[in-house]
């Protein structure tokens, strides 16, 4: 079985006999016996940490989970500094979190949570920022500043929160390379390893915008070809 693995010179090929083998084990064994220069990133090997997610086939891939197949083809993350092979940094992405603010920023006293309310973001908990999302985002990849699926899923899970008392700051800085940037391709919700749908998040995040009288900003030029006055604009 033979595979190609992208490194800074290009891709190389690479033979294995491991069969029914996860990704990680064949670069472990790769780098073990036929190229000690080989870099990539792993941790938990369990499918928790997220250290070791890649792209196979133009899929983001959890390396540590992925059956290998005869023919495939391992390539870092898109969208992130790539530091050695298939080793990039996240920091970019992380400062998201920070930037957006994602957490309990002011929690009302005397709430409690029962078992219904901790249900509603169950899910958006399960993120290990394995920064596939980011990878497979098509506006990130135009648009270094947008908040991107991640940290708009963390907001999701704060602003649902009932012990947030200011989901109105929360909500007003994500306007800007934020909610209304996301072009709703679902591409993120197809990489995610934990299922978690970073779309449906945004959808609720545009819709409790509204709520608090923020209006997607492509509609505020648009006057569907009539004047404001009702007259035809053209």
């Amino acid at each position: 079985m033979k595979i190609s693995i992208k490194k800074d010179e290009g891709f190389v090929e690479y033979e294995t006999t491991l069969e029914g083998a996860t990704l990680l084990e064949i670069l472990s064994d790769i780098k073990h016996n036929k190229d000690n220069t080989l870099a990539f990133s792993s941790g938990c090997r369990s499918s928790v940490c997220g250290s070791c997610s890649m792209r196979v086939n133009e899929l983001e891939v959890l390396a540590c989970s992925y059956k290998v197949e005869d023919g495939d083809s391992i390539e870092p993350l898109k969208n992130v500094e790539v530091i050695r092979d298939l080793v990039v940094d996240m920091d970019k992405a992380y400062s998201f979190n920070q930037k957006a603010k994602a957490w309990l920023s002011k929690i009302s006293s005397g709430i409690n949570l029962d078992e219904s309310d901790a249900k509603i973001n169950e899910l958006q908990s399960d993120c290990i920022l394995c920064g596939s999302c980011y990878s497979a985002c098509p506006v990130y990849s135009l648009n270094e500043e947008f908040l991107g699926p991640f940290a708009l899923t963390r907001i999701w899970k704060y602003v649902s929160d009932k012990r947030e008392d200011n989901t109105l700051q929360k909500v007003t800085d994500i306007q800007t390379n934020g909610v209304w940037d996301c072009t709703l391709c679902n591409n993120c919700t197809v990489v995610c390893p934990q299922n978690i749908s970073s779309k449906s998040d945004i959808e609720m995040l545009r819709m409790k915008s509204v709520q608090n009288g923020f209006i997607d900003p492509s509609f505020d030029s648009f006057d569907g070809g009539f004047g404001f006055d009702g007259s035809p604009s053209f």
